[in-house]
C-alpha cells in the first residue's frame, strides 16, 4: 500500500490551477494556430491572430489567459492501492484556495446559487473521483469559465430521434449560442447514460486532447462530420464570421435505457484549460 499525503495533493492542485490559467495546453494552442493559418476571411484571421498574441503574452508575463479563471473542476483517478493520509476533498479545496490566492486568480464562486455572496477563495472545488487499479493518483485541474458553460445544453431525446436528432441538437446548440461563448469553441458531447451521467460525459469529453479521435470508428466519423458542419455555420471567431467556429470536439458515450437517448453538449471557448499531474 503506497501512501500519498494530503499535503502532496494540496501542493499539486495549487500548482495545476496556476499553470492551467496561465498556459494553454499544447494541443489547443496548436489547433488555434492551424485555424489561423487556414482561415480565409481576413477579419476572422486577424481575430485569431489577436487570440494567439494573447496566449503568448499570458505565458510570457505569467498572467491569466482570461479574466474568468473559472470554477475549479477537478478530475481525480485514485489508485486502489493508495492510502491517502488526511482528508482528500479538503486537501483539494485547500489547493484551490492557495492556488487562487497565490496566483492572483479571480474568485468567482457564489456561496449560494440564489442568495449569491462570494466564498472568497474559489472553493468549493467541483470534484469527480474514480477508483482505478494501481498505486498512483492522477489529478486534472480544469478551470471552467461560465460564459461558455452558460451556453451548454442537455436534452432527453427519444430513441426514434436517432443520430439525426443528435446532430440537430448539437448544431442547434452552437447556432443558438452564437458569439456568446467566445468562439472558436471546443465541444464536449455526451451521448447515453442517464440524466446526470450524460452531463458528466460531456465535461469528461473536454479533457481529451484535440489530436485524439474516438476509438470507435462510428463515433470518430460522427466527430468529423459534426466538426465540419459546425464550421460551416459561419459564426466565426468572436462571432465576426469566417471559417473557424469550432477548434475541435469530442464525443463520449455510455449504454443507456432502451427508452432513452440522453445528449449533452458542454460548450467551452478557445481557452479550454487543463493541466494534469500523477502522484
Amino acid at each position: 500500500m503506497r501512501e500519498v499525503s494530503a499535503a502532496q495533493i494540496t501542493e499539486a492542485v495549487k500548482t495545476l490551477f496556476i499553470k492551467a490559467n496561465l498556459e494553454l495546453p499544447e494541443d489547443v494552442e496548436q489547433a488555434l494556430h492551424t485555424a489561423r493559418k487556414s482561415e480565409q476571411d481576413p477579419r476572422a484571421e486577424n481575430t485569431l491572430s489577436l487570440l494567439e498574441k494573447n496566449l503568448i503574452l499570458a505565458r510570457e508575463k505569467q498572467i491569466p489567459i482570461c479574466q474568468d479563471t473559472g470554477a475549479a473542476c477537478v478530475f481525480a483517478e485514485v489508485g486502489q492501492d493508495v492510502h491517502i493520509t488526511g482528508d482528500f476533498e479538503e486537501a483539494i479545496n485547500e489547493g484551490v484556495r492557495q492556488g487562487y490566492g497565490e496566483g492572483y486568480l479571480r474568485k468567482s464562486i457564489a456561496a449560494d446559487p440564489i442568495r449569491r455572496g462570494n466564498t472568497g477563495d474559489n472553493t468549493p472545488a467541483f470534484i469527480t473521483t474514480h477508483l482505478v487499479p494501481g498505486d498512483r493518483i492522477r489529478l486534472t485541474a480544469f478551470p471552467k469559465g461560465c460564459g461558455s458553460e452558460n451556453m451548454s445544453r442537455l436534452a432527453m431525446l427519444k430513441p426514434a430521434d436517432g443520430i439525426e436528432g443528435v446532430k440537430k441538437f448539437v448544431l442547434d446548440t452552437v447556432r443558438s449560442a452564437g458569439a456568446n461563448p467566445c468562439p472558436p469553441v471546443i465541444l464536449g458531447i455526451g451521448i447515453g447514460g442517464t440524466f446526470d451521467k450524460v452531463a458528466y460525459l460531456a465535461k469528461k469529453a473536454l479533457l481529451r486532447p484535440l489530436t485524439e479521435r474516438n476509438t470507435d470508428p462510428f463515433y470518430a466519423a460522427l466527430e468529423d462530420e459534426l466538426f465540419k458542419s459546425i464550421n460551416e455555420l459561419g459564426i466565426g471567431p468572436q462571432g465576426f464570421g469566417g471559417d473557424t467556429t469550432c477548434l475541435g470536439l469530442a464525443i463520449e458515450t455510455l449504454p443507456t435505457h432502451v427508452a432513452g437517448l440522453p445528449v449533452a453538449v458542454n460548450v467551452s471557448c478557445h481557452v479550454t484549460r487543463r493541466a494534469t499531474v500523477e502522484l
